[in-house]
């Protein structure tokens, strides 16, 4: 592995990233179906992503996504995250360090491109990264496993995302009324409910019946009082 030689360390932004995740995901999940089948408590200890791409292990993977094609600064991050599901990306004050290592150890050149600058690998960077290929592959192992499992979740908030636009809109009582009013209107949703199969017969007398009631309702209002507009 290389030396830690430069001082780049995404671990504490990283922990606090995953942290405030992690909280927001335990309070949102709690009673989705399936969701109990992830392992939520070891999610903490399996996504220090951070802590393994802070040295070394970041220059690997580096040099290995170079390897497969020449690459951009930027290129790299996207690659990185797309590894990992679009959860971790590292910062450009990461990854251009690294780069700079990679370049002064002689394991890639660097060239101008549309005020861009273009890694290549060189032959002692091939030879280095043969030398290293078990670890910087466990590496790789590792974010591929981190981006299934961001999928999983990720599409478990899908699943419980399309229950909620399918399911009926919840009961709400009334704000500022005497419960019997609530109560009332309780049960003629109740009601409703019962004849939305019915003939298209039953339906109409069921709407005069409603169209007279709100008519009723109408005429216990003085002209003196305001339209509150409560949504039934």
């Amino acid at each position: 592995m290389y030396d830690n030689g430069h001082n780049f360390d995404p671990e504490n932004r990283f922990e606090r990233q995953w942290h405030r995740f992690e909280q927001q995901a335990r309070r949102a999940l709690r009673g989705i179906p399936g969701m109990g089948r992830l392992d939520w408590e070891g999610f903490s200890d399996n996504f220090r992503i951070g802590r393994m791409l802070a040295g070394g292990d970041l220059r690997l993977v580096a040099l290995y996504l170079i390897e497969q094609q020449p690459r951009h600064g930027y290129d790299l991050i996207k690659a990185i995250e797309d590894k990992t599901s679009g959860f971790y990306a590292p910062s450009p004050g990461v990854v251009y360090p690294a780069l700079t290592y990679l370049e002064e150890a002689g394991h890639v050149t660097a060239s101008a491109e549309a005020n861009k600058r273009l890694y290549t690998i060189t032959e002692a960077g091939r030879a280095y990264l043969a030398d290293n290929r078990e670890a910087v592959e466990a590496t790789l192992d590792y974010l591929g496993r981190v981006g299934r499992r961001m999928g999983e979740i990720r599409q478990k908030f899908s699943e419980f995302d399309d229950k909620l636009r399918r399911a009926p809109d919840a009961d709400r009582p009334m704000d500022g009324v005497v419960p019997e009013l609530d109560a009332a209107r309780r049960t003629v949703k109740s009601a409703l409910r019962e004849v939305q199969s019915a003939e298209a017969e039953t339906q109409r007398r069921a709407a005069a019946i409603l169209e007279k009631a709100a008519g009723d309702i109408r005429a216990l209002r003085s002209a003196a009082e305001p339209d509150d507009g409560i949504d039934l």
